[in-house]
Parts: C-alpha cells; structure tokens; sequence
C-alpha cells in the first residue's frame, strides 16, 4: 500500500485543514516549509485566473509541495484540476459531494485524491468509487458538518481504518502533540489540522477571530443549524442570547453566506466564528512552524 507520505512527498504527515476565506499563499508556504502539506482552497474559486494567481504565489514563496481542496458542488473543478496538474501538483482532497465523477479525471491527470469523510458509509462509498486515501472527519472539527448523527473523532477514525484499504488521516480535535501522536494510535498516517493554524501567526484571521478562539472554553462551541448543513462556530453573547430564546429559529436567524464577510472583518454578530472543539486547548497565537514542531515532537 503507498503510504500518506509517498503521496504527499513532505517530511511531515500533517495536512493543511484549507478554509476559503483564509486562502492565503503566505500561510500555505510557511506550513508546507515547516515540514508539512499546506492547501489552497479552490471549492468556491469559479475565477480560472484567480486559481492560476493563487498557485503562482505559493511557488513563488516555496519549493515544497502543497496542494488543493476541492469542493465536488464547484462546476469549474475540471477547469480548475488542469490548472493544478499543468502547475505540477500531484495531490488534491475532495469534499461535499460524490467523488465517483471526478476521479477519474484525477487519475488521468496522474494526481491522487483524498475524499473527505464524515461517517462509515461515506469513507466506504469513496473509497468504492476509486479514492486514493480518506480525511476521516470526526463531530468535533470546525467548518461544515452534514445534519446527521455523526461520531467523534476517536470513533470515527479506528471504524474507518477497519474497513478500508487506503491511507487514512484523521481530522477533528487535533492541536497539539498528544493529539497528533492518539490519531496514529488510532490507525491514521496522518493528521488534517484546521483550527490551529487559523491561531498562527501567518493566518490572515482578523484578530478578533484568533482571539475568539483563544478565548474559547469547554463547551463554547456549538453546532449552527443551515438547513441541510450545520456549521461549527463559537458561542458569542448574540449566539448565546438567540440560544437562550427557546422562539428563535437559528437556521433562519443566521445565514451561511454571510459568513465569509463575518470572518473576513471580525464581525460575529453577521455570522458567529467558526472553529472546531479544539479551541479550548488553544491558549497562544504561534509561529507555524512551531506549531508543527511541537506537534512532532515526543513529548506528550
């Protein structure tokens, strides 16, 4: 079996969780020179120019490989994979939807794919339709999450590495070096780290978003109802008071297309922050490539 760092032909087996409003060439280097596997975030890029800008930029910054998370909603993928695979990127990840259609398309263009799982049945479907690998996403990440019932991370995981046979990387709770070094336990090759790196000092967060999240206690993080989604954000005062108002309908109360401006300006009164569980154990804005350091490291 190839192996999650064969595939990415970085030091480190630690991926960049991407995140469109925070599309930042700057961060993808710094993560990618510090040993790890930095992402663009291409799902709601439709503007072949605007991928074409964004590639440029990371490889003028560094020489390491990085790659690209594609969202399967996005009509311009195809367009958008060419893109990647002319600029000489070999690995991409995949999300919200069916993996089926596209990946032969991948393969074509000599790349690998990682889909990103939420459940059992997902991680078993993709890996049926052809996947190259899985982010086996548990309950407690931040970001986009589906209205089902969904297991933990230290569930999701193990299930998932039991019933496939291609590299898995585990994604939700992870920030530091005990949770880095349980996902291997678990049976991962790997990690995909989101919320800490928006809580770095090269992310392009507002400060009021690195600072909601250094702020952020057990408990204080909620899952936002968007119809056939959910979201996970922080609780701030206006969340808590919609909360405590048994009357208020959030699906209707907050829109999801407002979030991108709301994490762009700090202003989460428009639509809370969104991040994962693991803001509780986040206490200090660092470098990148301490983050990764520590993460590495072999103390627990």
């Amino acid at each position: 079996m190839t192996t999650l760092l064969d595939m990415l032909g970085c030091r480190y087996p630690i991926i960049q969780g991407p995140i469109s409003v925070l599309n930042s060439p700057k961060l993808v280097a710094a993560i990618c020179d510090a040993g790890a596997f930095g992402m663009l975030a291409m799902g709601f890029i439709s503007g072949l120019e605007e991928a074409k800008r964004l590639v440029k930029e990371v490889q003028e910054l560094t020489d390491k490989p990085f790659g690209s998370n594609l969202s399967l909603m996005n009509p311009a993928n195809e367009k958008i994979l060419e893109i990647l695979a002319d600029a000489g990127i070999k690995v991409v990840t995949t999300s919200a939807g069916s993996p089926r259609h596209i990946y032969p398309q991948i393969h074509a263009l000599g790349m690998k794919g990682f889909h990103v799982a939420l459940s059992l049945p997902h991680a078993v479907k993709a890996t049926d339709a052809g996947v190259d690998g899985l982010v086996a996403s548990g309950l407690e990440s931040g970001g986009l999450r589906s209205a089902n019932p969904e297991s933990s991370t230290m569930v999701l995981v193990p299930l998932v590495v039991d019933h496939v046979n291609v590299p898995v990387v585990a994604a939700g709770g992870i920030a530091d070096s005990r949770g880095y070094r349980a996902a291997l336990a678990l049976g991962a090759q790997g990690v995909q780290i989101g919320t800490r790196f928006i809580a770095s000092e090269e992310s392009p967060a507002p400060a009021e978003w690195k600072n909601a999240i250094l702020n952020c206690s057990d408990g204080d993080t909620r899952l936002l109802p968007m119809g056939n989604i959910n979201v996970r954000v922080i609780i701030n005062p206006k969340l808590k008071e919609k909360l405590d108002n048994p009357n208020v309908d959030l699906s209707q109360d907050y829109n999801l297309m407002n979030a991108s401006q709301a994490w762009n300006t700090g202003d989460f009164d428009l639509f809370p922050a969104g991040a994962g569980q693991v803001s509780a154990l986040i206490k200090e804005i660092k470098p990148v490539k301490a983050i990764i350091e520590e993460m590495v490291s072999e103390r627990c």
